[in-house]
């Protein structure tokens, strides 16, 4: 399997990183949590071709492959892009407007506990369209049916969530085999968002370690950071592998098990970013607990992600399964 990039993955590698660094700059994130998300904001991700990467061109899309959507996603992980992007990506082939970036649009896994009494959506003010996915199939319930309140101080400042008390049933547009394609794509989507997270706190941690002088020389040069820093890049290495080669198996299945593949990327890449995170926020010290630092953003970001799509013990499991199938 070859997993260097082509000339056109690299040119849309760069495009996206050119762009994300540009939108979202770190020195403006803190402007960022007074309004994280906006349609406007929405309609430049869709015009970066974000949401149809994988729609043929005839039907408004860019006609490429998942491993090239993992490229992209990486990248809008690197900045942590807020945003329902994972969804918006996943069912832009389900709702008609997504890809041009005139709906807006998320989506819910009802398999997925919440808190007694109350459902909470992700950007639930913002959204055009929210998709459930249900037992018995897929549903469609229009964002100006939704009610609730906002959650006061939710835990990533750029992924503010509405409680819903109740939630609408909705129009159903599918069944279960579109859910099960849907949760798929969408896992696939945010695994490269986790690996953009692993890879962006390693570059953040070195740069910090190589700049803070502590006895009169970098931390850089201690062994016992020395140490860490090399466990985030395995952590990191390890989550590219997993992800990309769970993209090569989604475009072409012959090659193996998307299902297995895919949560098995989910497991690694989610992991990575746990740990990377946290090793971050150690590696700055008293410092990556203050909320001028970027350590604390992709730490939180990490734990919403990781509990949108069901946890990691989760894929473990269904890794498992298809293990013991075999």
């Amino acid at each position: 399997m070859e997993f260097q990039f082509t000339e056109d993955q690299t040119a849309l590698q760069e495009g996206i990183r050119s762009f994300c660094e540009g939108r979202f700059p770190f020195d403006g994130i803190a402007e960022l949590e007074k309004a994280p998300f906006s349609k406007e904001l929405w309609a430049e991700l869709a015009e970066m071709g974000v949401f149809g990467l994988r729609l043929p061109e005839d039907q408004g899309g860019v006609g490429l492959g998942m491993a090239d959507a993992a490229i992209v996603f990486a990248e809008l992980g690197r900045r942590v892009v807020p945003g329902p992007t994972v969804w918006g990506a996943a069912l832009a082939s389900v709702i008609d407007g997504v890809a041009s970036g005139e709906v807006v649009v998320s989506g819910l896994d009802t398999r997925l506990a919440s808190p007694a009494g109350m459902t909470l959506v992700d950007y639930g003010d913002q959204l055009d369209v929210l998709v459930v996915l249900r037992s018995d199939g897929v549903y469609r319930v229009e964002g100006s049916a939704l009610s609730g309140e906002l959650v006061e101080e939710p835990l990533d400042p750029l992924t503010p969530m509405l409680a819903v008390t109740d939630l609408p049933q909705g129009e159903k547009i599918g069944d279960n085999d579109l859910a099960h394609q849907i949760r798929v794509e969408a896992t696939l989507l945010a695994s490269a968002f986790f690996l953009g997270m692993a890879e962006s706190t390693v570059e953040y941690a070195v740069a910090y370690a190589k700049g803070r002088e502590q006895f009169d020389r970098p931390i850089a040069g201690f062994q016992a950071i020395k140490h860490i820093a090399a466990d985030m890049y395995v952590k990191q290495e390890m989550a590219r592998a997993a992800v990309y080669a769970a993209a090569c198996t989604f475009d072409d299945p012959e090659i193996g098990n998307p299902i297995r593949a895919i949560a098995s990327a989910r497991v690694v890449a989610g992991e990575a970013a746990m740990h990377n995170a946290r090793k971050c926020v150690q590696i700055y010290g008293g410092m990556g607990f203050t909320w001028e630092m970027p350590p604390h953003y992709y730490l939180k970001r990490t734990f919403v992600l990781e509990n949108t799509l069901g946890t990691g013990e989760f894929a473990s499991e269904i890794v498992a399964r298809h293990i013991d199938a075999a």
